[in-house]
């Protein structure tokens, strides 16, 4: 390792951040140029660009019948905090946590709309709650995709086709990644700066036929701030789901989705975008696990996440050293390779063990991920070094 000679080329777009994240292969601001950009949302063109990203999101990811799609404030946050805050507490909820975002909704949950009958699955970092023991007679929130842990779910068998209560979904670092049953999802939501490389501040909020039946039967005890209303006294605010927006979108955010979304549909659809995310994972854990210096933070293989791969440290004389040794050799290794623009954004979620992560989502080329392998080698044998003789 030590002998490790630096590598001669470099990712053509070293771009590795888990969100908001690289932009699709060939995009340049250009693709902007057609931005209602000083006109108002609430103009018939307006509401046409936005109606038209409505209704392309139901097309490309072959929405069941009866599920609508809204474009909501606040990323991913904002639409799974929207749907919390009108769909839950007509019954118990059950609550599973195993990265940074799943506790955050347990948190919300708890403290915030303070539900009096919950039930929390929390999991390790690097590992799933038992699937098992979830009550689908309750309501049961989680991730698809752990996004700080690149830990997830393998599959959706384990959600009954005949659950009584809703299925809520945070799916912003799967979709367009990983194969989601959506008839098995009351509530997903997620964002456009994910998968699809988008901007920040929108979500997207997908409610099925018995979420909408719940807002029509269903008022909560709190007060729901305009920002997150869908109903008034008349019942659901339809608009909303005809891309008639509840707070002043970005339209030049609107255009870079619907950029998005052509390119993918251009790519076969969400199997074309798929694919792509399962290529260059595959090239990073084949990677690992002939790598002696690092290991998937996830610990069963089918849990592996296809987007956010998250790596722990893995060499005995570092694993045994303390954390501080080790968030030195993850920092110091993020710095040496930003200096040389081989990889960007690469660290660890804090509060996560100390390693790597590299997000291996659709607008990735697998091309650029075998480029940043041996910049990953280098970059450790010349840190590791100093680090552990210190």
């Amino acid at each position: 390792m030590p002998g490790i000679k630096k590598p001669q080329s470099k990712p053509r777009r070293p771009f590795f951040s888990s969100g908001p994240c690289v932009k699709r292969p060939g995009w340049r601001p250009d693709a902007l140029e057609g931005a209602l950009v000083g006109r108002s949302h609430r103009s018939a063109d307006g509401r046409e660009r936005l109606k038209l990203a409505v209704d392309r999101t139901r097309d490309i990811l072959n929405l069941p019948p009866g599920y609508e799609v809204a474009i909501v404030p606040g990323s991913d946050t904002g639409a799974f905090e929207l749907a919390m805050w009108n769909l839950l507490g007509e019954c118990g909820a059950d609550v599973l946590a195993w990265d940074v975002f799943g506790r955050n909704w347990l948190r919300d949950v708890i403290g915030e709309l303070k539900l009096p009958d919950v039930r929390a699955f929390e999991g390790n970092p690097g590992y799933l709650p038992d699937l098992s023991v979830v009550d689908f007679s309750r309501d049961v929130l989680f991730t698809w995709n752990g996004t700080t842990t690149g830990v997830k779910v393998p599959d959706g068998n384990w959600i009954p086709d005949d659950r009584a209560g809703l299925v809520f979904c945070d799916a912003t670092s799967a979709l367009f990644a990983e194969d989601i049953d959506i008839g098995k999802i009351d509530v997903l939501t997620y964002s456009w700066q994910k998968a699809l490389g988008g901007e920040g501040a929108h979500g997207m909020l997908i409610l099925s036929p018995r979420a909408l039946d719940r807002l029509v039967s269903y008022r909560p005890a709190w007060p729901i701030p305009k920002l997150f209303r869908l109903t008034n006294h008349d019942g659901i605010l339809w608009d909303v789901f005809q891309g008639v927006t509840i707070n002043t979108p970005s339209m030049l955010c609107v255009e870079d989705y619907l950029d998005a979304l052509a390119w993918a549909e251009g790519l076969g659809g969400i199997a074309g975008t798929i694919a792509r995310s399962k290529a260059s994972s595959s090239l990073l854990y084949e990677w690992i696990d002939r790598t002696p210096w690092v290991a998937p933070l996830a610990a069963d293989p089918r849990t592996r996440s296809h987007t956010s791969v998250a790596m722990r440290f893995a060499e005995p004389a570092l694993a045994e050293a303390s954390e501080d040794v080790r968030l030195d050799v993850m920092r110091d290794m993020v710095r040496l390779l930003e200096d040389e623009a081989a990889a960007f954004d690469i660290a660890a979620y804090r509060g996560m063990p100390p390693g790597l992560r590299v997000w291996c989502g659709a607008t990735v080329d697998a091309d650029d991920i075998a480029a940043l392998l041996p910049w990953l080698d280098w970059a450790y044998a010349k840190v590791r070094a100093g680090a552990l003789s210190a």
